[in-house]
C-alpha cells in the first residue's frame, strides 16, 4: 500500500481533530453518564478487563512466578469473582507465567518489538514477538514506531505493525501509540487509522515508561476512530488504557466513554482492557468493602 492511500484512509476520516472539541465532548459524556456506572456489577466487570501488569527492570523469574501465583489464589480466595482478563509481562517472562498459571480464563500478554522506546531493527522486534508467542503469549503490546510516524514515514509505520502482526501468528496485537508523546487529537486519530489499517487487533493509550499516561481526551478520540473503522469494515477493534489508571473513579470514566461511544457490544474484556498494577487491590477493596492486598 502506498503512503497515498494511507492520507486518502485519514483524509476519510470524519473524526474531530478539534483538541477543545474533544475535551468539551468527553466533560458532557462525563457529566450526563458517569454517576450511573458507579455500581457494583460495573467494578466486577471492570476487574475483569484489568491486565495486571508488572514491568520493572527488578522483574526476575521467581518475583514474576509470585506474581502469578497471585492470580491462581485469587481464584480460589474469592471464586464469587470474576478473575483479572490477563497478566503482562516482559517477553522473556512468558514462558514463566504459563509453567505457573493455573487459570484457563487468563490470557497472558507480552510486551515486545523494543518496548517501551521501540527503538531497535525490526529484524529484533518480529523475532522478540515471535519468541514471545513460542513462549506461550496470547497477546501482544508493542509500541507505534514514533520516529518514523513523526518522520511522516507512513508506509514504514504499517509496514512494521503489518510485520509484527504476523510474528504474532493466532494471537493478539495490540499496538500502543504512546498518546502523551503524540499530544493532539490529529496526531492520535492518525496513529489510531494508520494502526488498524495496518492489523492491530487493539489500539492501547500508552506505556506508562517516560511520557504521560493514558487520558480521557486520547481515549475519546482512539474510541471514535474504533467505531468509524467498525462502521466501515464491519472489524471490531478492542480499546485498552494503560499508564496511570490507578482508582475506581478513573476507571468508570473510561468504561462511560466506551459504553457511550462504542456502545455496549464492546463491554467485554475481549474488547476492553485496562492495563494497571495498582488498580486491582483497590478496584477489589471497593468490591468488597474493606482495603485489601491480594495483588
Amino acid at each position: 500500500m502506498s503512503d497515498n492511500k494511507y492520507l486518502d484512509a485519514i483524509n476519510a476520516s470524519k473524526v474531530t481533530e478539534d483538541d477543545a472539541a474533544v475535551t468539551a465532548a468527553v466533560q458532557k459524556i462525563l457529566d450526563e453518564h458517569e454517576a450511573e456506572n458507579h455500581t457494583q456489577d460495573i467494578y466486577k466487570f471492570l476487574f475483569n478487563t484489568i491486565d495486571l501488569t508488572t514491568l520493572e527492570s527488578t522483574d526476575s523469574p521467581e518475583s514474576v512466578a509470585r506474581f502469578t501465583e497471585a492470580v491462581n489464589e485469587f481464584e480460589e480466595q474469592y471464586p464469587e469473582l470474576p478473575n483479572v482478563a490477563a497478566i503482562c509481562v516482559y517477553p522473556n517472562f512468558a514462558q514463566v507465567v504459563r509453567a505457573v498459571l493455573g487459570v484457563s480464563s487468563v490470557d497472558i500478554a507480552c510486551v515486545a518489538g523494543g518496548f517501551p522506546s521501540s527503538q531497535t531493527f525490526e529484524e529484533v522486534k518480529i523475532a522478540e514477538t515471535a519468541l514471545a508467542v513460542e513462549g506461550g503469549a496470547d497477546e501482544i503490546d508493542i509500541v507505534l514506531n514514533l520516529g518514523y510516524f513523526l518522520d511522516g514515514d507512513y508506509e514504514g509505520v504499517c509496514d512494521e505493525i503489518s510485520e509484527l502482526k504476523e510474528a504474532t501468528r493466532d494471537g493478539r496485537l495490540k499496538v500502543i501509540l504512546e498518546t502523551g508523546a503524540l499530544k493532539t487529537a490529529a496526531n492520535i486519530k492518525k496513529a489510531s487509522i494508520l494502526s488498524m489499517y495496518s492489523g492491530a487487533d487493539f489500539l492501547k493509550t500508552s506505556t506508562g515508561k517516560g511520557y504521560p499516561g493514558a487520558s480521557l481526551d486520547a481515549a475519546y478520540v482512539m474510541m471514535q476512530c474504533i467505531k468509524e473503522y467498525h462502521e466501515q469494515t464491519g472489524i471490531k477493534i478492542g480499546f485498552k488504557a494503560a499508564g496511570g489508571v490507578s482508582d475506581t473513579k478513573t476507571a468508570v470514566q473510561y468504561y462511560t466513554l466506551a459504553k457511550e461511544i462504542l456502545g455496549e457490544e464492546w463491554l467485554t474484556n475481549e474488547y476492553f482492557r485496562i492495563g494497571a498494577s495498582r488498580l486491582a487491590n483497590r478496584l477489589l477493596g471497593d468490591i468488597l468493602g474493606h482495603e485489601v492486598k491480594h495483588f
